[in-house]
C-alpha cells in the first residue's frame, strides 16, 4: 500500500468523523442515531492509528533493509 493511498484513506476517515459529529445529539448522545454516530466516531478514529502504524512499521520496515 503506498504512502498517497494511506493518506487518502486517513482524510477519508477524518471526513466521516466530521460528518458523524454532526449527527451527534449531545444532549442525549447515547439515545437513538447518536449512538450510531458515537460509534463511527471510534471506528473511524481505530482505522487512523491502524493507519498510521502501518506507516510506521513501513518506515521502520525499509530503514532495516538499507542496513
Amino acid at each position: 500500500m503506498s504512502k498517497t493511498f494511506s493518506i487518502i484513506l486517513i482524510i477519508l476517515a477524518l471526513g466521516l468523523i466530521a460528518y458523524n459529529v454532526t449527527l451527534v445529539d449531545f444532549e442525549n448522545p447515547f439515545q437513538g442515531d447518536s449512538t450510531v454516530a458515537l460509534i463511527g466516531i471510534v471506528a473511524s478514529l481505530c482505522a487512523i492509528v491502524l493507519l498510521l502504524i502501518f506507516m510506521t512499521s513501513k518506515k521502520i520496515q525499509n530503514k532495516l533493509n538499507k542496513d
